[in-house]
């Protein structure tokens, strides 16, 4: 019967994508039981997302499934040879070094973190996040569609369906995760209030093995540009060839005109587009499969309600600038994730759950709003090249060839196009983007002091920082003659403080407070003959406290609670912080 509920859980969460699916092997991680339902009978069944910035790579790191997706990825080194032309056999109009590559940047993203960005397929991605959920004990159930819910103070009733038997059965759970991307159910069915416009261009994907490896092996890039008539319709502007599998396996992106509909391509027109993209119709391509998409520009202004959380392409729909999709879902997961582990527990009151809202709503905001501008920021390429009027592609051609002339004109022509490429450094080197957010709420205890000011523009570096609210930075201290990250002695699903010579008062704090919160949390000391050495010198400076001082660093990183120097009462100090971000003075039952 459709009434009855079949079984219980402490979270179901609805969807099996980059934010489902991280959720998932996350709370298994810190213990909770949760169920993943997915309408579809497997996983992502194409490429999409495939950008993985090194915030992501850290969970990853910390779910100690980092290497496991390494050896899925392209790395680093591939990626960043942005080429554009007029198609891969033709002219070469520029190029731009990107995700770090160019030698410039290459030191501010090895200085940022262990990790390093790589380019890893949604189709790889997910399977690796499913299995490590799965092993921990999360529960999938398949070809099973999410109809509606219901909710109370006690917990979330799902109303589901098997889509093999056609039953109707209940789910009850103490939690609800919405998940279920772009057109997310979950996020209609609680009426979620959100800014912007949805369906704003059209774009089709063709994913296709072909070897191209004589067009692009010596000029290696996840992405290539192709300018020419035809390519700006709709969509994001150009055409594009997108490595998949260096270098026989590819996704490409053609705009078709949103307002006549999405077109339903045979295999001889897929091929053609891909030809012409290429420009070489002697390629033999194999098409594996074509698929339409809309630009969107639309963002959840709250983001959650009650007992149900809304995360991923459910709260941010925008398009694939900047590669910054499945990277904030799974941002989205990191933060919630531990909050929910810690309320079901009974060791956090609900109230910090609200901390969610506060903490990642900006941040959808700001990469819907960074991505559809990244697509804005083509048109000075456009432009210099004379390609905004394309009534007529002659003349376009005409306007892209009057560059290589010998006037005043073309030399500013040319000057106007190597600028208008190096500007797509804020989609394709947009490191502060991926790495700078700051969060504000009752989870971070400030400490008096203005939030730092950037030393350099916030969009293209990422600038580490103690201050309450950002991300621990990343440095690397020895153990026993080894080196190990900063980020690796914290995470884990714990609170951990970070103290040095001085500061022993705040090492016998924690080991009390978390006796009395009953609550994991570790500290650590840095300095010669303590837990760590600060091998290199740079910890001293990257803490930005003293030795005697404080960092309390939350599971997920960001910086909860500062002290400069050893307080008179360093015990009273840190059980406020802490009684402040888990909103409790005893333990809860839930």
């Amino acid at each position: 019967m459709a009434n009855d509920i079949k079984f219980k859980t402490d979270v179901l969460i609805i969807g099996s994508g980059p934010a489902g699916s991280s959720m998932s092997a996350l709370l298994s991680t810190y213990g909770i039981q949760n169920v993943v339902v997915t309408k579809y009978n497997w996983l992502a069944n194409s490429p999409r997302a495939h950008i993985t910035n090194q915030r992501t790579m850290e969970v990853l790191r910390d779910l100690g499934i980092e290497d496991e997706a390494i050896g899925k990825a392209a790395p680093q080194e591939l990626m960043g040879d942005n080429v554009f032309c007029t198609s891969l056999a033709g002219e070469e109009l520029g190029r731009l070094q990107t995700w770090g590559m160019h030698p410039h940047r290459f030191a501010d993203y090895t200085l940022a973190s262990p990790t390093q960005i790589c380019d890893i397929p949604q189709d790889l991605m997910e399977p690796i996040l499913v299995g490590a959920g799965a092993r921990r004990g999360s529960k999938y159930r398949f070809d099973t569609e999410y109809l509606s819910l219901e909710q109370n103070k006690e917990g979330v009733t799902a109303l589901v369906k098997d889509r093999v038997s056609g039953e109707l059965y209940k789910i009850r759970a103490k939690y609800l995760i919405g998940a279920d991307g772009g057109n997310s159910k979950v996020a209609a069915d609680l009426d979620l209030p959100f800014t912007g416009q949805m369906g704003v261009d059209g774009s089709i994907n063709i994913v296709c093995n072909m070897d191209l490896s004589r067009y692009v092996a010596h000029r290696p890039s996840v992405l290539y540009w192709v300018l020419q008539p035809g390519s700006d319709v709709g969509g994001i502007g150009m055409g594009v060839v997108r490595m998949v599998r260096p270098w026989d396996k590819w996704l490409l992106i053609w705009g078709y005109d949103i307002k006549q509909g999405p077109p339903e391509l045979t295999n001889e027109e897929a091929i053609k587009i891909v030809h012409n993209l290429v420009g070489d119709d002697s390629i033999e391509v194999d098409i594996e499969s074509t698929s339409t998409w809309t630009v969107n520009h639309c963002y959840a202004t709250t983001i959650s309600k009650g007992r149900v959380f809304c995360l991923g392409d459910a709260i941010h729909r925008h398009p694939p600038s900047n590669g910054l999709g499945s990277n904030t879902s799974i941002q989205d997961a990191f933060n919630l994730a531990w909050k929910l582990a810690l309320v079901l527990k009974g060791k956090a009151n609900t109230s910090l759950l609200d901390t969610y809202q506060a903490e990642r709503a900006p941040v959808a905001q700001q990469i819907v709003n960074r991505a559809n501008k990244s697509i804005t920021e083509f048109g000075p390429i456009f432009q210099s090249l004379g390609l905004t009027d394309t009534s007529d592609p002659t003349q376009m051609k005409t306007n892209m060839a009057k560059r290589k002339e010998t006037t005043p004109e073309a030399e500013a022509q040319r000057e106007a196009l190597r600028k208008a490429i190096l500007h797509k450094s804020y989609e394709f080197n947009c490191h502060g983007v991926e790495m700078n957010q700051r969060y504000t709420s009752q989870a971070i205890v400030k400490d008096g002091t203005e939030e730092p000011a950037y030393q350099r523009d916030k969009e293209l570096y990422y600038q580490a920082t103690t201050w309450p609210g950002a991300h621990l930075p990343h440095v690397w201290i020895g153990k026993n003659g080894h080196k190990i990250s900063t980020l690796d002695v914290a995470g884990k699903g714990r609170f951990t403080v970070f103290t040095g010579i001085g500061g022993e008062a705040w090492l016998a704090a924690s080991q009390k407070i978390a006796e009395a919160l009953n609550i994991d949390l570790q500290a650590v000391q840095i300095g010669p003959d303590r837990d760590y050495t600060d091998i290199y010198g740079d910890w001293v400076t990257a803490r930005e406290i003293n030795d005697s001082g404080c960092l309390l660093v939350r599971p997920d990183f960001h910086v909860a609670f500062r002290a400069q120097t050893v307080s008179s009462n360093p015990e009273q100090d840190l059980t406020n912080a802490l009684q402040q971000i888990l909103g409790v003075t005893n333990p809860v039952i839930v």
